[in-house]
């Protein structure tokens, strides 16, 4: 086994960097490199935290028994080394870009077979969706501890909002979310034949009723506020960082 299978990907430090550059066009004056600067410190922003995401289930399962995502490259924070980078970066980034709902990210293969107890597969679940979870907790709380210039704080607070909305999103029992992978090890045996049959499409139909039925729709960017608002966020800076980022794309 070589270090590079676990090394911290260069593309990976490559999307840090470039929401650190965002973060510092939208400390300045200029409207236009303001609005740049929040752009990039949403869509690096969310990339770094669809990497962590998936980082987070890779880690919990390499210490509870599946050593393959070591050789794998799961631990290395690559996005290339997902099942499908297409699905799990590209994507999510769109959906984010056009103003909607951000789909999770694409998977790591766990073996789970070689995970020691159904404990650890529900905890190996539910790492990625509490890593999205922390994510807006630390950025919500910098936002309000430390003193930044509005483009600044706007940015990060549209983009911690994401993280929570990425949390409700993933947490939900159903099946393809992760909210159904920490409770599918504890299901019986029909139930989990039900559940692999519905896994491929489940999402979808969850995506089709949040679009395009509004009650369903309200409440669950209701249950995203009020997690927002337990984190410390400020819905007023993450709207207006929305506004910012949207209408570089000509949505307003």
């Amino acid at each position: 086994m070589t270090n590079s299978a676990a090394r911290i990907s260069p593309l990976f430090l490559a999307l840090v960097g470039l929401t650190v550059l965002g973060g510092v066009l939208a400390t300045l004056d200029n409207n236009a490199t303001r609005i740049t600067g929040v752009v990039l410190i949403v869509l690096g922003g969310w990339a770094t935290s669809l990497c962590l995401h998936e980082f987070g289930h890779a880690i919990i399962a390499y210490r509870g028994g599946d050593w393959s995502v070591r050789s794998k490259g799961y631990l290395t924070l690559d996005p290339r080394r997902y099942t499908d980078p297409v699905l799990s970066i590209v994507l999510p980034l769109i959906f984010v870009a056009l103003g909607g709902i951000p789909l999770p990210g694409g998977a790591v293969w766990i073996n789970h077979h070689a995970l020691r107890s159904r404990r650890i597969e529900s905890m190996v679940s539910l790492a990625g969706p509490l890593t999205n979870l922390v994510l807006g907790l630390l950025i919500a709380t910098a936002v309000a501890l430390v003193p930044m210039p509005i483009g600044l704080s706007s940015g990060l607070s549209y983009l911690a909002f994401l993280q929570v909305i990425a949390f409700v999103l993933n947490i939900l029992p159903i099946p393809g979310l992760d909210g159904y992978g920490a409770i599918e090890p504890w299901l019986s045996g029909p139930a989990q034949r039900f559940g692999a049959k519905a896994r491929p499409w489940a999402p979808l139909v969850l995506f089709l009723l949040l679009i395009g039925v509004p009650f369903v729709g309200e409440a669950f960017f209701g249950l995203a506020y009020f997690v927002f608002d337990l984190v410390g966020g400020d819905p007023g800076l993450g709207y207006l960082g929305q506004s910012m980022f949207r209408s570089i794309f000509g949505f307003l």
